[in-house]
């Protein structure tokens, strides 16, 4: 599934964090795109998150390479010391803007509420050439946890005219910085490039266009996401 060997770039984003790059991951990045074209009409959109299109889950045993992947070369490098659960699927952005609810103006976090012992990992590998689809862009919290964490709250429950009187935040994708987030870092979409990093951090799919986006996989911006909870590594 994955090319041995690879070369890592690890790029700083802040306070000791980084992201993780690998170009030319896969072995065979094109089997993945006719894969999800065959499978189109089983993609769904979830209600368990905020993911702005329609997703398709990948079997535990595939996902299970993505993980022996993850703990080879990576998993060291975001403080992860053991796979306690792990998903991935292939998802698509699809929805338009004005299609947006509030929880989707923002960007947001893989997971927040994991015991002190544990820590979350997530991946992306981009598999569309148009690199005007946007990469993915890291964000710094601006305000207090507390505020913040009212602000993701309410995000989810208040309407998206009330959640924009009050916190100023107008509807759409967001991109650069605003009252809430500093923008930190945007990593360029590129074809077959894996990226890692650690999910509790802020971040978004960077959408500079959402004309262009597309339901068909094989013209879309398809991606194969991981997600990855992990006992904390020690020291």
């Amino acid at each position: 599934m994955f090319k041995p060997n690879p070369r890592i770039e690890s790029v700083p984003l802040f306070d000791g964090h980084f992201v993780h790059v690998i170009d030319d991951a896969l072995e065979r990045p094109d089997d993945w795109v006719a894969l999800a074209a065959r499978h189109a009409a089983e993609f769904e959109i979830g209600d368990h998150n905020a993911y702005p299109g329609p997703e398709l889950r990948i079997p535990d045993s595939i996902s299970a390479q993505l993980d022996a992947y993850f703990l080879e070369h990576v998993r060291a490098r975001l403080g992860a010391r053991r796979t306690l659960r792990m998903y991935s699927r292939l998802a698509m952005v699809t929805l338009a803007p004005a299609q947006l609810a509030p929880r989707q103006w923002i960007c947001h976090r893989d997971r927040f509420d994991v015991p002190a012992d544990q820590c979350v990992a997530a991946s992306v590998v981009y598999l569309f050439r148009d690199p005007a689809f946007g990469g993915t862009s890291f964000y710094r919290p601006r305000r207090p946890g507390l505020e913040t964490d009212l602000l993701v709250h309410e995000s989810g429950t208040l309407s998206g005219e009330a959640f924009s009187a009050k916190y100023g935040i107008a509807p759409g994708y967001q991109r650069g910085s605003n009252d809430w987030f500093e923008h930190v870092l945007t990593v360029p979409p590129r074809w077959n490039r894996a990226i890692f990093y650690d999910g509790s951090l802020f971040h978004c799919s960077d959408i500079p266009d959402a004309d262009p986006l597309s339901s068909d996989p094989s013209r879309g911006r398809l991606t194969m996401n991981g997600f990855f909870t992990c006992s904390r590594r020690l020291g």
